[in-house]
């Protein structure tokens, strides 16, 4: 019976919270990405960076990459072949 009443007393407290978290940042729009998603299984060659993009991070298979998050990093990865498989800001 003792456990029950923290128990219950946190669960109360839980449902009160009333903020909500921010949205994620979009994966597109933060850094010009929406514009590139054409080149989406084109080569690689076809890729020439965007202007708007502050950084742009090309990504190749099993290539070690930091886990920041910087909105205004265009994110290019590719295959094997050398194609784009995914364009995402990051």
């Amino acid at each position: 019976m003792r456990l029950v009443a923290p128990i219950l007393g946190l669960a109360l407290l839980a449902a009160c919270q009333s903020e909500t978290p921010d949205p994620a940042p979009d994966m597109y729009t933060s850094c010009g990405a929406e514009d590139l998603q054409s080149l989406t299984g084109q080569p690689l060659a076809q890729f020439q960076g965007h202007p708007d993009a502050g950084a742009t991070r090309v990504i190749a298979p099993g290539m070690a990459v930091t886990m920041d998050h910087r909105p205004d990093r265009l994110n290019v990865e590719h295959d094997e072949d050398q194609v784009i498989t995914r364009i995402y800001c990051g």
